[in-house]
């Protein structure tokens, strides 16, 4: 069994039976390359360095990466090969923390290693687990595209940040996966993609993926969309998330709160699309949310040249929380979550996410 392939003309992420296929996304859009990692220490870098990224996507290549190790895990008993086998989790846990679905996919893998009785069984749970986490995801973004997709209304003009399609979910998409199903659907919608800095996944990443499935999309830098949004040249706003806690507030790429206190104060709606597996019960709001901090040189530096004073210190907080009052709705498969609350997440999802 295999997952991979959207019906997009490219491969995100695929398992081919004994190596793990990925596009890097780091050389998009100039050229499309695809890595075959075999050792999950690859598959761990390829995650630090963001030639895979998408909380989704993160969750479904540290399942395979997982699982890659097990294979080559010398043990002379099941004891053995699980103490191996916890500094794999260990070495995948630490490579992004922000993003929930990384820590929601090695937490079942974790308890599939624990219900096998040999070491054979063991590495087969583990495959079959990461193939039936993609599969879920995969499920879980044609959800989220056919129920958001209702959302907009005839002729809107959407504003998204950073990159939630394909590339980042493993699947359809979360935010772009709307965007993409109510553009199949034949609804009249155009986007507006932010160029999200520092690293530019919106101006790489998004507009690219948009273009391969013929959605009008223009480009704009960061600082242009509150003008866009006073103008009324914005209609609603979607964006994905890569962690949500209990109350419903949500971590997502740097730059999103402020588009949704623009989007509060000009009276457009914000939507955040996400799967269940981004949900975190365990904290209750989103002031508990690990936010990842990244290099300065993603700062001072663009393509590798220096764009700031030598030395010059630099913040680089990847992710930022919006608080749930400002968001209008989040759409998950299950369902859309209408002003998120903690009673209103829990109403649809139950004490757990899945």
């Amino acid at each position: 069994m295999e997952y991979g392939g959207i019906g997009l003309g490219y491969d995100p992420i695929r398992w081919c039976g004994e190596s793990l296929r990925l596009i890097d996304q780091t050389r998009l859009p100039r050229k499309e390359v695809y890595l075959e990692l075999r050792d999950y220490r690859a598959v761990a870098r390829a995650i630090e360095t963001l030639k895979i990224r998408g909380a989704p996507a993160i969750g479904i290549a540290g399942a395979y990466a997982v699982a890659l190790a097990a294979r080559k895990i010398k043990a002379r008993s099941t004891a053995e090969f699980r103490r191996k086998l916890s500094r794999v989790f260990d070495r995948i846990a630490g490579t992004r923390p922000t993003a929930r679905n990384l820590f929601f996919a090695l937490e079942r893998l974790k308890k599939a290693a624990v219900s096998g009785k040999d070491i054979t069984t063991i590495r087969q749970a583990l495959l079959e687990e990461a193939l039936k986490i993609h599969g879920e995801e995969m499920e879980a973004s044609r959800r989220i595209g056919e129920l958001g997709s209702a959302l907009f209304p005839q002729g809107a003009v959407i504003l998204t940040h950073c990159n939630t399609g394909p590339l980042a979910t493993g699947g359809y998409g979360t935010a772009l996966g709307v965007i993409i199903t109510a553009h199949r659907k034949g609804r009249d919608i155009r986007v507006i993609a932010t160029e999200t800095r520092p690293l530019l996944q919106g101006a790489r990443l998004t507009t690219w993926e948009l273009m391969k499935a013929g959605v009008p999309v223009s480009l704009v830098t960061d600082s242009m969309a509150g003008y866009l949004m006073k103008q009324g040249k914005i209609k609603c706003v979607i964006v994905g998330a890569d962690r949500i806690a209990a109350n419903g507030d949500t971590a997502n790429k740097i730059g999103t709160y402020p588009l949704a206190v623009l989007a509060r104060e000009n009276r457009i709606p914000f939507y955040v699309a996400a799967p269940t597996s981004t949900f975190d019960f365990s904290l209750k709001s989103g002031d508990e949310i690990p936010i990842e901090e990244r290099s300065p040189l993603e700062v001072t530096t663009l393509a590798g040249k220096p764009i700031a004073p030598p030395d010059i210190p630099a913040l680089n907080p990847a992710f930022d929380i919006t608080p749930h009052r400002y968001i209008s709705a989040i759409i998950t498969e299950r369902g859309i979550i209408t002003g998120p609350s903690a009673r209103s997440v829990r109403s649809l999802l139950g004490k757990n996410p899945r």
